[in-house]
């Protein structure tokens, strides 16, 4: 093949990338405006939101506590019980009602507190988007329904939480160039000292998390590579979810976007209080913003410490891939786990205890996905379905060259290493 042969196929190659990456940047601009504007399209008068979302109007927007609401099923109040006035006295009376030596308020077949957490900006749900409103109103009748505590922090609540139960990393933690990477620490760190269940505001349980766990979740399992059995009968003290399930020896898995051919995801999670994979975490993510700090005397309140930690890219730093990276080491050192073991794309999905950290198939929570990377996903409908993730993404912006990074990756099996957010 000629010279001039060879320059009009990559020319050619390069047109058609150039063409579908124009198509797309297209769709996705105007799905984004259109996005947009749903996120701003409000009911007119309040009393639309009274009845359309009752229960978050009565117990979050009616709320006078700074740093965000809180809910205690009454059920579980003594008349002599004093009742909690800040989010940081109502943390520590869940912390005492759910206490695993004298209470039954746990997830079933666990040690996991019935407890739900999740962030966001304000407790005015006038202002949210429909998407958020109508999610934290499905967490709501949940929590009624199970019951469960309930608490939606927002940023300053955040920060008294840390006041309270980690000071010494809030310098770290103020010194994050983005609140996405803030909001992946905190759910750790509340469900290490209070324990419970942390979801999403764009997610929706599907099943009350009382019943997660089944009877025949427990069940042994075998990896299939080794033939090694794991019958472990350690009580359930963490919940995990697979996002991502790929055949490790393809490169499906990176072509997608993802870091790990088993990945896990963040969107929910759940522990007992003290689980030490979750201290082993933050002692990772303590190294990484240490050693930054190192490079400019220890000070990470400079330009220049500011401009490193933002190069970090939020998904490896403290999104999925760092909970999958830490939770991979965790149990590698722990029990001798092969993390790929954890797939199920053999068993047909099923739950997987490893020590005391139960792994969910992806159908548990990311049931529901096309027919492109489904990767094993099964419907909403389906009974090994948790909760349904609405893939919101409020924390990202648009970046053309993670975009194009993405046609890229997907179409040409090019551009691996790019930045994904």
């Amino acid at each position: 093949m000629g010279v001039f042969s060879v320059l009009r196929r990559r020319w050619q190659r390069l047109a058609v990338a150039s063409v579908a990456f124009v198509l797309i940047a297209f769709s996705i601009l105007s799905h984004r405006g259109d996005e947009l504007f749903a996120q701003q399209h409000y009911p007119a008068a309040q009393h639309e939101f009274s009845s359309d979302t009752p229960l978050i109007w009565k117990h979050i927007n009616s709320s006078t506590v700074r740093g965000g609401a809180f809910y205690i099923p009454p059920e579980w109040l003594s008349p002599s019980t004093p009742r909690p006035t800040t989010m940081i006295e109502a943390a520590r009376l869940v912390s005492q009602l759910t206490n695993i030596k004298n209470t039954t308020h746990l997830i079933d077949n666990t040690e996991i507190p019935l407890v739900a957490h999740q962030t966001w900006k304000n407790t005015h749900v006038d202002t949210w988007p429909d998407l958020i409103r109508n999610s934290v109103e499905r967490w709501m009748q949940t929590v009624m329904d199970t019951p469960m505590a309930y608490f939606l922090w927002n940023d300053d609540g955040i920060m008294e939480f840390l006041e309270e139960y980690e000071p010494e990393f809030i310098d770290h933690f103020s010194a994050l160039p983005r609140m996405v990477e803030k909001s992946d620490i905190f759910r750790i760190l509340v469900c290490k000292y209070i324990g419970g269940v942390y979801g999403d505001v764009d997610t929706r349980p599907i099943r009350s998390p009382a019943t997660w766990i089944e009877k025949s979740d427990l069940k042994p399992w075998r990896d299939n590579a080794t033939n090694i059995l794991y019958n472990s009968t350690k009580p359930v003290r963490a919940i995990f979810g697979i996002e991502a399930d790929c055949p490790p020896d393809t490169d499906t898995y990176w072509r997608m976007g993802y870091t790990n051919p088993v990945q896990l995801t963040q969107w929910a999670l759940a522990s007992s209080p003290g689980h030490p994979a979750l201290t082993w975490f933050m002692q990772k993510l303590y190294s990484i913003i240490d050693e930054v700090a190192s490079h400019h005397g220890g000070n990470l309140t400079t330009p220049q410490a500011y401009e490193e930690l933002d190069y970090l890219e939020p998904l490896i730093f403290t999104g999925p891939d760092a909970i999958t990276v830490s939770l991979r080491s965790w149990l590698e050192d722990r029990i001798g786990l092969r993390w790929n073991a954890l797939t199920g794309l053999h068993d047909g999905g099923k739950s997987k205890l490893a020590d005391d950290i139960m792994i969910l198939p992806i159908t548990g929570f990311s049931p529901g996905r096309g027919v492109y990377g489904n990767m094993g996903s099964k419907p909403i409908t389906h009974h090994d379905a948790r909760l349904q993730h609405l893939a919101q993404g409020s924390w990202k912006g648009f970046d053309l060259r993670v975009e194009f990074g993405k046609v890229c990756r997907t179409f040409f099996g090019l551009c691996r290493d790019w930045p994904k957010s």
